[in-house]
């Protein structure tokens, strides 16, 4: 069962924390983190782009010039995709874009990417975190205590506006709850911040799903 060591807000060792083999400890399975993460980002895609066709585009109902005896090249519509201001040939379309994963894919997806910063030692367990007001100095002063590079992003057990609002404002760092986890995140980090709370919270919800 893999152990982390946990600290306070003052960077200083409190103790040490068992976390869920099933969850923490897995051999990270690279295929389906890859799927997971294209499922997410085809998701993300609204799919509203759209072109006109020449059946589509307006006007052009009239044949420009006749047929036979100009010199000039066959015509039969100003519409032509050949012609400036015509139709687009096979131009994109209204489409759905969205994947389906099946739920289980999903699960070993998340504890694949959460066994992984364990494994990398990119995994931070903090006793609590709490601030008294939204303050973004001292969201950055505990990114210096705790010697998180650039990158990081704090899972939250619940809704928390003081941490939300003094993270909100540093570049390259985010925040999240613990029912709302995804590989893209989990991935795009280098360090991923937890509470002890919000350990027991993802535990929770990945025994669940």
């Amino acid at each position: 069962m893999p152990k982390v060591q946990v600290v306070n807000m003052q960077g200083a060792p409190v103790g040490e924390m068992e976390l869920n083999e099933q969850i923490f400890g897995i051999e990270p399975n690279i295929p389906v983190m890859h799927a997971a993460v294209v499922a997410q980002r085809a998701n993300a895609r609204v799919g509203t782009h759209s072109t006109l066709g020449r059946s589509e585009v307006r006007g052009g109902g009239r044949k420009p010039w006749r047929q036979k005896g100009t010199g000039r090249a066959r015509a039969g519509t100003i519409r032509s995709p050949l012609w400036r201001g015509g139709g687009v040939i096979f131009g994109p379309k209204p489409r759905d874009y969205s994947k389906k994963l099946p739920k289980k894919v999903k699960r070993l997806a998340l504890c694949s990417a959460l066994s992984s910063k364990v494994k990398e030692n990119n995994l931070v367990v903090v006793d609590q975190i709490s601030f008294d007001q939204p303050k973004t100095k001292e969201m950055v002063k505990l990114l210096q205590t705790l010697k998180i590079g650039k990158k990081a992003l704090f899972v939250l057990d619940e809704t928390d506006q003081n941490i939300q609002l003094s993270a909100r404002n540093i570049q390259g760092v985010l925040t999240t709850r613990s029912d709302t986890l995804n590989v893209v995140d989990l991935l795009k980090y280098d360090t991923v911040v937890f509470s002890k709370s919000s350990v027991a919270k993802t535990e929770e919800v990945l025994s669940n799903a």
